[in-house]
């Protein structure tokens, strides 16, 4: 029977802060071109106030930090950060994964504003791995995850039952709970923002792994008969 993989994006795929930090460079160079603020100065702000304090509201306390702060150009700061072209690259690691798995139908399921997780699956240029890159807030809110639509979608497209797809995220609050108890298989990958959190079995995947070089071994495990 064909078996179906299926990846999230952020922090499985590849580090989600490498596009933070792109991100933050690309709101450095802008304020440096209106307003002559050094590039490297600003870009260390953030990112020190990123480990010491969250995401939470930083561009206005940038904009504060120098004196600048009008609610417009904050909003401006936001849209810049979400709307530009990453700089981003997939891991090595990551690449000989996804070759070493070509075999098999390959899919993306990921959360996200439209235009920038485009961005980002263009930049990582995931198309060229992915039969088809769901982005699920093109299917309204109430499809992303945890919600099972995209899966579902995918199961009908392949003509398979959901024991013969597996997913692959490192979100434990919403990337597997919607899916299995309709019997998707699961492995949650131990890095990025949520390696740390611990929830109810419900939550939890059917294998961990510690780094994506392990994938194809937790494979399986869960089809034996499966040639990787």
């Amino acid at each position: 029977m064909k078996k179906v993989i299926v990846f999230d994006m952020d922090d499985t795929l590849y580090d989600e802060f490498e596009f933070v930090k792109s991100g933050f460079r690309a709101v450095s160079t802008f304020l440096n071109e209106q307003f002559g603020i050094i590039e490297s100065e600003s870009y260390q702000w953030m990112w020190n106030r990123l480990q010491k304090q969250g995401r939470g509201a930083i561009f206005d306390d940038l904009l504060k930090e120098y004196g600048l702060y009008k609610k417009t150009l904050a909003k401006k700061c936001v849209s810049i950060y979400r709307l530009h072209k990453p700089t981003i690259q997939l891991p090595n690691e990551t690449i000989e994964v996804l070759k070493q798995l070509e075999n098999f139908p390959l899919y993306l399921v990921t959360d996200g504003n439209k235009i920038v997780q485009n961005n980002k699956v263009q930049a990582l240029e995931l198309e060229k791995y992915m039969n088809k890159c769901f982005i699920t807030y093109r299917y309204g809110l109430k499809h992303s995850k945890p919600s099972p639509h995209c899966f579902q979608l995918i199961a009908k497209q392949e003509k398979v039952e959901p024991e013969h797809i597996v997913y692959i995220g490192d979100n434990p609050s919403k990337d597997f709970v919607g899916i299995k108890p309709l019997g998707f298989r699961t492995i949650r990958i131990m890095t990025g923002q949520h390696v740390n959190k611990q929830l109810p079995e419900e939550f939890e995947a059917d294998i961990r792994i510690q780094y994506i070089s392990e994938l194809p071994n937790a494979l399986k495990k869960l089809w034996p008969e499966i040639e990787v």
